[in-house]
């Protein structure tokens, strides 16, 4: 017979008991771990002193009754032996001992050689001392033709002439009930520790699994997937207020990188003219004649073309410093009034000089908490778009405050922009003029708006037939 050789465990038959173990210790390191715990101790301290005091009462309670029958027992007999003598105690309790009462009540009279003159009872209990006192003895009792030791609780008297009475209870039924209710209070308190376990358990899993959505989440968007997000449950709890806080900031961090690509390409594509424009100016400058004339216009329209390019430039830093929140906060209570004024102030000769009649219309007191630079700065735009776009007639600026919320509102009587344009002129660079003939670089509504976000505001263009109504809505400050 040829003995086989047994072939060597492989790496596989440990592979799933390796997994499972890295996983129950992975399990035990978490934070979800040691709260589910934690819960299950609490909740099992809980119910455990909940059941030991609901047993303690019950016993009590039971222990309170049997010695309140004895009491009353021993009472009665006490007062027949004060007014009949021995005898007529010992016929007392003859007379209380004959059949079967039902109460468990026990009864024995013994004479001075201990011998039993009267009772239920056949003899002094075995190994009980003839003394004075509370006492726990055994008591035979028939139950269905059988003899069986019973549990009882009693007192025995000395009676003059050395005589003694003893006066007791069956408490069979009462340590049954007892035993009863400890056993059912104990497979009670083991079916409420496996709930809370199992409650645990569950608790554990649903917070690990709502964290580990939030790690692959996280994963996949460091990996380059800006558009994932945080799943919600529904629920409305603490978990989805995360997931949607997480997915705002998401939301902000996607739109800032799809901004930033925007600026790349808009900057490549807007700004490659007026470089090419400025390099040609330069290069007449350089080829100019002697007389010198020609090179200091050619100068003159290069320094032109550098200012045209660091104004935008700088345009494009405030708008970045105002979307990503680099800028610093320079906020304080401004009156939305005092704006519009000094705006219209500054703007009214300009507007009179071009054909327009500005009008203003400031409800006093209306107050935000803002930057008094930067909300001139959006009013600027707003009132350089009117006098560029508009071909004459009025120029309103109104102030005003509505349901809690401060408005300032610019409104023209231009051509407007038409309502599928109302979202895409928020952009860089965007101009909807096609000949691009009038002085701009398409970010005035794009820094309008960043600096009505930093605001906490909105901003709205609509019809003002004819003409465009720009409004920026504020929380207001209290009056």
């Amino acid at each position: 017979m040829i003995a086989e050789k047994l072939a060597p465990p492989t790496l596989g038959a440990w592979a799933a008991p390796q997994r499972v173990f890295g996983n129950a210790r992975r399990l035990v390191r978490t934070h979800a771990f040691r709260l589910a715990a934690l819960y299950f101790l609490v909740f099992a301290v809980s119910v455990s002193g909940v059941l030991l005091f609901v047993y303690w009462t019950s016993a009590d309670f039971v222990e309170r009754q049997t010695e309140a029958t004895l009491d009353a027992e021993i009472t009665g007999l006490a007062e027949q032996y004060a007014q009949r003598g021995l005898s007529g105690l010992v016929q007392i309790v003859a007379a209380r001992s004959a059949g079967d009462r039902g109460d468990g009540m026990l009864y024995l009279v013994t004479g001075p050689d201990g011998g039993p003159l009267a009772g239920n009872i056949a003899a002094w209990p075995a190994g009980v001392p003839a003394r004075a006192g509370r006492l726990f003895f055994t008591t035979a009792a028939r139950v269905k033709e059988r003899i069986e030791p019973h549990p009882a609780q009693g007192a025995s008297f000395i009676i003059p002439g050395n005589y003694r009475l003893l006066v007791g209870r069956d408490i069979s039924d009462a340590t049954a009930f007892r035993n009863r209710v400890r056993t059912t209070l104990l497979w009670a308190g083991l079916v409420a520790l496996g709930v809370g376990l199992l409650g645990g358990t569950a608790m554990s899993r649903n917070l690990l699994r709502r964290v580990e959505q939030v790690n692959r989440t996280s994963e996949r968007v460091m990996a380059g997937n800006l558009s994932d997000r945080v799943p919600l449950a529904g629920t409305s709890d603490e978990f989805d207020q995360l997931a949607a806080n997480l997915n705002r900031m998401l939301d902000q961090i996607e739109r800032l990188m799809t901004a930033m690509r925007e600026v790349t390409d808009d900057v490549a594509h807007d700004l490659k003219t007026p470089l090419a424009r400025l390099r040609v100016r330069l290069e007449l400058a350089l080829l100019g004649g002697p007389d010198g004339s020609g090179q200091t216009e050619a100068i003159r329209s290069a320094i032109d073309e550098a200012d045209r390019l660091l104004a935008t430039f700088n345009a494009l830093l405030s708008i970045a410093e105002l979307e990503s929140g680099a800028r610093r906060d320079e906020s304080e209570a401004v009156d939305l009034s005092e704006v519009a004024r000094s705006a219209a102030e500054l703007y009214e000769p300009v507007a009179e000089e071009k054909g327009f009649a500005l009008a203003l219309a400031a409800e006093p007191g209306v107050r935000i908490r803002g930057s008094r630079h930067l909300l001139s700065q959006a009013l600027a735009n707003l009132l350089d778009n009117a006098l560029k776009y508009a071909d004459g007639g009025e120029i309103q600026v109104r102030v005003e405050r509505a349901e809690g919320r401060a408005a300032l509102e610019v409104a023209d009587r231009g051509p407007g922009i038409a309502e599928a344009d109302r979202e895409i002129v928020f952009d860089r660079f965007v101009r909807l003029e096609r000949s691009r003939s009038t002085p701009g670089n398409g970010l005035g509504l794009s820094l309008v708006r960043a600096v009505t976000r930093r605001h906490r505001g909105t901003v709205e263009l609509a019809d003002n037939r004819p003409g465009l109504r720009v409004r920026l809505e504020f929380p207001a400050l209290a009056a």
